[in-house]
């Protein structure tokens, strides 16, 4: 059982990383595209403040409260012989679904993978969805559509403020302070993501930890495994994710400095509303649904359509697949036992 942890444990932090190098293009793609940073300067950038957030989780906000909700999405119970491997499952499922599609260069949530793996793999053991804790999981399915949407409303309503309040602006230099001030945007857009994405492993952990018998609930998680998974998590970021980047940073619109600062901003501040109401949602969405927002502001026409709805097939898709992959998975196991 301890062993089986810690192979469970070990694919955690290697989903963490394959997270962080599949999300990097949600931190790094518009301050790159707008040639703020080099590519590696920005992972490095993205990658420091990812980890950051471990501390600003833990200290400010006062908790990991989007770990809780990952950890009681499916009902596993305490003692059953084949929970971890339901949690096996789960997890291979979403690391599988990440590299597919990071290979393709489609961006699509590392979080619904997840949460979608759970199901699959709870569903397929238990022969019933009366596992699925509805309480928990039907508002991050609603997010699917509210995190973009409110990123993109925000992020269109705060380029067209910027634009009214700088249209008497030099604009070369307002050019240069937009540059700056997206070093800004995009830290805070890293915050939000390490602190969004990173306890979603340290739920499956928790949960796993729990069923294995090696502490007692969820309040018992020792340190060391929050501080493991915003290394992990980091690490990924550092090691890019280019294919990605092209598409988030180019693909769905053109974006310059104000443009970038628009959106980081508006994507950072749906991130930190989420993780207060300790919804797990997609980053990958919300950065999406706030560059199309900012696209917008020039004419519709400005957002290449085509790509964005090819995304957002993806983002259906997510939690079914996954959710198919799982139950396929864990059946392989259990034959295998």
């Amino acid at each position: 059982m301890i062993s089986l942890l810690v192979i469970i444990i070990i694919f955690a932090f290697i989903f963490d990383f394959i997270n962080g190098f599949h999300d990097a293009a949600n931190s790094i793609a518009t301050i790159v595209s707008t040639k703020v940073l080099t590519p590696f300067q920005a992972v490095l950038w993205a990658a420091f403040f990812n980890f950051s957030a471990f501390f600003i989780s833990k200290y400010i906000i006062g908790g990991f409260g989007i770990a809780d909700t990952i950890a009681k999405s499916v009902s596993i119970q305490k003692g059953d012989p084949l929970a971890l491997y339901v949690i096996l499952a789960g997890l291979l499922s979403a690391i599988i679904w990440n590299l597919i599609t990071w290979w393709f260069g489609i961006p699509s949530s590392s979080s619904h993978a997840l949460i979608g793996g759970l199901i699959g793999g709870a569903v397929a053991h238990y022969h019933t969805f009366s596992v699925v804790n509805a309480s928990k999981v039907l508002p991050t399915i609603f997010f699917i559509v509210a995190a973009p949407l409110i990123g993109m409303i925000m992020a269109f309503f705060i380029t067209v403020l910027i634009v009214q309040l700088c249209k008497r602006s030099n604009p070369y230099k307002a050019e240069r302070w937009f540059k700056r001030l997206q070093l800004v945007s995009s830290a805070a857009f890293s915050i939000g993501h390490g602190g969004n994405d990173a306890q979603k492993v340290m739920g499956l952990i928790g949960v796993a930890m729990v069923a294995s018998n090696y502490i007692p609930d969820l309040k018992s998680i020792p340190d060391w495994v929050p501080l493991s998974c915003f290394v992990f998590i980091g690490l990924g970021t550092m090691s890019g994710g280019w294919k990605i980047v092209k598409t988030m940073g180019t693909r769905i619109t053109k974006v310059t400095p104000l443009e970038g600062v628009a959106a980081e901003t508006a994507g950072a501040v749906t991130l930190f509303l989420t993780e207060h109401l300790k919804i797990p949602v997609s980053t990958t969405h919300t950065i999406t649904g706030s560059i199309i927002g900012v696209g917008a502001t020039k004419r519709l026409s400005a957002v290449r359509w085509g790509v964005t709805v090819s995304l957002l097939w993806a983002w259906i898709l997510t939690i079914p697949i996954s959710g198919t992959i799982a139950a396929l998975i864990f059946y392989l196991i259990k034959a295998f036992l």
